[in-house]
């Protein structure tokens, strides 16, 4: 899976002082006073980070799924403000790893530390705070001592005020006392509120991005996200961690016009794994390709084929080879 995307420049390269004197293109030129930088959520797995990016987003570019460790990637969503353009990095969420995959996953989060403008601590209403909360905060701290880190109380439309005020003063003595701000993805409570604390976490500099962009994701990564959001709904056990998926042809439908045809495949561990992913008579499967494709119709303005293949690589969470090909 790639990141980037060639149609337009990107500015994240400039050196560090660039914003005080480099020449900036047109599109990219603003107001004395304006700010932009990057900002990463952190926190345990479901803990609503991905929820939250499309909320302040406005369009949907991170799946979501019941399941923990959906996130496999950082995923940058780019929120426009007046005075401001905040690249919201998403990222899987930190924790002990279990497997090959699990350890590079780390990694990536931590590189992310690094390389941002201000970290926000999430952390669920309805969920107490707990030791693995705290290594989280540990850690952050070890590889980013000097970037900025605020605390946010997700999900607070699942519990009472009472509720809400007690998580609040935990995790503002967690994080020694910096900012902690209350939202509600689903509800859109509070999300202008944590913009502007995040706003002002920021340099001042120009834009980074154009003002039609919301992600740097290229298109593939999007759409093999979707059908992986798609083959995870509905389970509840291992299996998902287990579950990949590569886009492997897309082309225009050489027999309907301004149709867009499109094969992937999803990999799974273990023969047995894919049996639960095809269903009986093949009705699961038949509900992935069902619902994913309505979402990449969304995503891409147009009609679509989609074609999907199940196929077994076994262990490849723990293969570096596999690990390689799929990306990680």
């Amino acid at each position: 899976m790639t990141n980037g995307d060639a149609d337009f420049p990107d500015l994240t390269d400039l050196p560090v002082d660039a914003h005080a004197g480099a020449e900036v293109p047109a599109e990219y030129a603003t107001e004395p006073g304006f700010r932009s930088g990057f900002v990463s959520f952190v926190g345990r797995p479901n803990t609503g980070k991905s929820t939250l990016t499309n909320a302040l987003v406005g369009e949907k570019i991170a799946i979501t799924a019941d399941q923990p460790e959906t996130t496999r990637h950082p995923i940058r969503g780019i929120v426009h403000r007046p005075d401001a353009q905040i690249i919201v990095v998403d990222t899987p969420g930190l924790h002990r790893p279990r497997t090959l995959l699990g350890e590079r996953l780390n990694e990536v989060v931590k590189d992310t530390y690094a390389d941002v403008d201000c970290i926000a601590m999430c952390v669920p209403a309805d969920e107490k705070i707990g030791p693995g909360d705290r290594w989280i905060v540990d850690a952050v701290r070890t590889i980013a001592p000097k970037t900025p880190l605020i605390g946010v109380v997700t999900k607070i439309d699942k519990v009472g005020k009472d509720a809400v005020g007690e998580q609040l003063m935990a995790l503002h003595d967690l994080l020694d006392g910096a900012d902690v701000v209350p939202v509600s993805s689903t509800k859109q409570v509070q999300l202008d509120v944590l913009l502007d604390v995040l706003t002002q976490q920021l340099p001042e500099g120009p834009k980074f991005y154009p003002d039609d962009h919301i992600t740097d994701e290229d298109r593939d990564t999007r759409m093999a996200e979707l059908i992986r959001e798609a083959a995870l709904s509905g389970l509840h056990d291992e299996l998902p961690h287990s579950v990949a998926v590569d886009i492997d042809e897309v082309y225009e439908d050489p027999e309907r016009e301004g149709r867009l045809k499109i094969h992937a495949v999803i990999y799974v561990e273990r023969e047995g794994q894919k049996a639960i992913l095809r269903g009986k008579d093949g009705r699961r499967l038949s509900r992935t390709v069902h619902n994913a494709r309505k979402e990449i119709i969304e995503l891409l303005g147009q009609n679509v084929y989609l074609d999907v293949r199940l196929k077994v690589a076994k262990n490849w969470q723990s293969d570096p080879k596999q690990l390689g090909r799929m990306g990680f």
